[in-house]
């Protein structure tokens, strides 16, 4: 898949911090209960970490138990896109960013009670946080 940004590992590196690194550019998951962004609640838009595309309204995040940041749907189908994940001995669907490819999370179809049935799981270190105007 051709992105529109497109980088070398070297440039991520020195662009990201190791841990973003890791999760963003090698899809590890961040610890439950310890991202930055779980326990936010300000209006405003997600980004992706590695190029600020524009992921998630913060409309679309509810409290899902987790222990990540959770969403019912990306700000349009064509932010992210959904990939098989055959890793850990499950099939999962892997989220990532459509504009670098960054490892954002997983989806799964369990988020019961939201409009779409879906909870992308997202990892807070894939994301940053731009409160809305007030």
């Amino acid at each position: 898949m051709e992105y529109k940004v497109e980088k070398s590992d070297a440039e991520w590196r020195e662009q990201l911090s190791a841990e973003e690194f890791a999760v963003l550019r090698q899809a590890a998951t961040e610890r439950p209960w310890t991202g930055e962004l779980l326990d936010e609640s300000r209006a405003g838009l997600y980004t992706c970490a590695a190029c600020n595309a524009e992921l998630f309204k913060s409309g679309t995040k509810f409290d899902s138990g987790c222990g990540w940041p959770s969403f019912y749907e990306s700000v349009r189908p064509e932010a992210v896109e959904l990939d098989e994940d055959n890793s850990l001995g499950m099939v999962r669907t892997e989220v990532r960013c459509a504009n670098c490819g960054s490892h954002l999370g997983h989806v799964f179809p369990d988020g019961f009670g939201t409009p779409t049935g879906d909870r992308y799981c997202m990892n807070s270190l894939s994301l940053n946080f731009e409160p809305a105007a007030e």
